[in-house]
């Protein structure tokens, strides 16, 4: 069962994703991921209430413990704080969850078709993928060919290099498909 992150956690990591953090230890405390959380943070995080300032640190001892962030001590008083691969990983399954495609506000008349062979090797990606594409709102136009009206490569590549689905997975752009009023009422282009 996938662990369940709470937003603190989630914003501990997604802050990460920035060039390395490297910080000084804030003073001698028995509590060095609270002081830790102080000089990450600083005050643009509300650290100020004494609850607050432990649920950040242990948010992030958690996130230590999970091996998802790792702390090298780079001097006497300064760490680095880093994302591990397992805390990339993560990063990249938030940012799959919480995908949207920009919609423009003039269709530019191309229609974006995702079509998809994956072997059953791979079905767990392949589930991904076609839960994606449903939820995007992606049109079906056979089992494994969705049409979708806007520029969705970024998004698609991004899924497939996640699930490592590159060579199973084509998008192809088209101006023109024959009989395509039910899709344009679908997307609301008529």
């Amino acid at each position: 069962m996938a662990k369940r992150f709470g937003n603190l956690a989630k914003g501990i990591l997604l802050y990460l994703t920035t060039p390395q953090k490297i910080v000084g230890s804030g003073g001698k405390s028995p509590y060095p991921m609270v002081n830790l959380s102080r000089e990450l943070f600083g005050h643009s995080w509300p650290t100020r209430e004494i609850e607050q300032k432990r649920k950040l640190s242990q948010a992030l001892w958690r996130l230590k413990r999970d091996r998802l962030i790792i702390t090298k001590q780079k001097q006497e008083g300064v760490f680095a704080v880093e994302l591990t691969e397992n805390g990339k990983r993560k990063i990249k399954e938030f940012r799959f969850a919480d995908m949207e495609i920009p919609i423009p506000k003039k269709w530019d008349g191309k229609w974006r078709i995702v079509i998809f062979d994956i072997p059953n090797k791979r079905n767990a990606g392949r589930e991904a993928l076609r839960g994606k594409i449903k939820e995007l709102d992606f049109y079906q136009l056979q089992k494994s060919v969705w049409a979708f009206p806007y520029p969705c490569e970024k998004e698609i590549e991004f899924i497939t290099k996640l699930f490592h689905l590159y060579p199973y997975v084509q998008i192809i752009e088209a101006t023109k498909i024959k009989n395509d009023a039910k899709l344009k009422r679908h997307f609301a282009l008529l």
